[in-house]
């Protein structure tokens, strides 16, 4: 029989308070009846352990991200240092940046459009970074990092720290395109292309970290990036919120989003002949691999969703012109900072459930948000500890925790339930005991099932127990 510990996706509510670190999601509470007794998913993890962790960063580098940027890499150690708790140490590793810059090219257009304002200087021109990865000059052999053990010892193509040869790769400036791309610049890196070559692994999870103060702009035609005209307005990225969301409440069409004024219940358009749909894009995330979806964490690094505001704006005293407010702004290191809503973004992240995480960029210190998605890949990798005082104490007159779970194997739409371990209990049985070893707090426990042979590969264990 063999013995494996599968990890606790953390319930983390970390609110809007002054930490400012707010996760989009729950880490996935599934409450269910259960003969008249509610029971929440505290756990849920795969059935055999991953230990590759495929990572891509995608980084806005337009015009007043360079502190943002900063703002990452300081609080980077407290992700790794998060990923370096599990069991075994740091995952096998691959990591690569990407910008948001895509030039003034389109999914479906042919070619790029003409150039639009000064490339260099947050303009627009050709392909621009085309989702090839970028080092910026880090001490790498190679388009990617690799720190992977091979046989005890840890194998890298890097010299210096994790966190030094980061803090360049990450420092892509404010220059880019302001038509920021995110969501087809990942696809373009992702989706076989050459130059990146090597750093996708299947038996690997795949994580995604969005790093961006706009919200995504992943064009379908090149026709938005148009001069001037009745039709699309000043050539600004207010384009991008006119065309690519509705909002019933007061923008469910484009002139009404042109309107100046608050709206409410924004959502992605679904209908632009402009801007890619979002759902394609989860889609093809999970394809990668092999459509498992479990296999699959995304994060966000972007400006509060709401409010949504349209205002008037202009710029050396020129005729005013509609544009998108900040929905949050901050003090940074290099002057006030600002981030508008991410309504596509959170779109798209809402698309994994118990796989998603966001945090605020408007604060000062992300080492909140970052330590959330480090958590969360702790979960979906395998870390096995769990806090007793996360369940509730059914009988309080007995010492001890007396908690009410239920273990179940979970593959596809068939759900196993997993008989608790004791005397006369079946060959699979779980059981939560104390591991100071492997969890080292005093009162945390680990969720050891115990089997008699390796499960069927993407099968999910989840905990579900009464809680407080």
């Amino acid at each position: 029989m063999n013995k494996w510990a599968g990890l606790l996706i953390a319930v983390l509510g970390i609110g809007c308070g002054d930490d400012g670190a707010t996760p989009l999601h729950d880490g996935g509470i599934d409450a269910e009846i259960d003969a008249g007794i509610e029971r929440v998913t505290v756990l849920e993890l795969p059935a055999a352990p991953i230990r590759g962790l495929d990572l891509l960063f995608v980084i806005d580098n337009s015009h007043g991200m360079a502190d943002k940027q900063a703002n990452l890499v300081a609080n980077f150690p407290t992700f790794i240092d998060a990923l370096a708790s599990l069991p075994g140490g740091l995952p096998n590793l691959h990591l690569a940046v990407i910008t948001t810059d895509m030039g003034t090219t389109a999914s479906e257009s042919e070619g790029a459009a003409p150039d639009v304002g000064v490339p260099g200087a947050g303009g627009c021109a050709g392909t621009g970074d085309g989702g090839r990865f970028v080092t910026n000059g880090a001490a790498i052999d190679g388009q990617f990092l690799s720190d992977v053990d091979v046989g005890g010892e840890r194998v890298r193509n890097y010299t210096g720290t994790l966190a030094e040869v980061f803090s360049t790769m990450a420092a892509g400036g404010g220059t880019g395109c302001g038509f920021e791309q995110p969501l087809r610049a990942m696809r373009t890196a992702l989706d076989g292309n050459p130059v990146n070559a090597g750093f996708l692994r299947e038996d690997a999870l795949l994580g995604v970290v969005f790093l961006t103060d706009e919200d995504d702009c992943s064009l379908t035609t090149h026709d938005l990036l148009g001069p001037e005209s009745a039709l699309l307005g000043p050539l600004k990225s207010f384009r991008c919120t006119r065309f690519g969301v509705t909002c019933t409440g007061g923008g469910a069409t484009p002139d009404q989003m042109n309107e100046i004024g608050l709206k409410t219940d924004c959502t992605p358009s679904t209908s632009s002949p402009y801007l890619d749909p979002v759902a394609p894009y989860r889609d093809f995330l999970v394809e990668l691999k092999g459509g498992d979806a479990s296999r699959v964490a995304v994060t966000a690094i972007m400006g509060y969703p709401a409010p949504f505001e349209v205002e008037l704006q202009s710029e050396g005293g020129g005729t005013p012109f509609p544009a998108l407010a900040p929905s949050c702004s901050y003090q940074g290191a290099l002057g006030p900072e600002v981030a508008h809503p991410g309504v596509r973004m959170q779109s798209f992240l809402d698309l994994f459930p118990n796989r998603s995480r966001w945090t605020p960029i408007c604060q000062p210190d992300l080492s909140g948000g970052l330590a959330l998605f480090g958590e969360l890949l702790r979960g979906v990798l395998g870390y096995p500890c769990l806090d007793p005082a996360e369940l509730a104490d059914t009988d309080p007159a007995t010492p001890g925790i007396q908690y009410d779970c239920v273990a179940e194997d979970v593959l596809g739409a068939t759900v196993t339930e997993i008989a608790p371990c004791g005397p006369g209990a079946p060959a699979t049985c779980w059981s939560l005991e104390a591991s100071p070893t492997v969890c080292p707090g005093p009162e945390q426990r680990t969720l050891v099932v115990t089997r008699p042979s390796t499960p069927p590969g993407g099968t999910i264990t989840r905990l579900r127990c009464v809680t407080p």
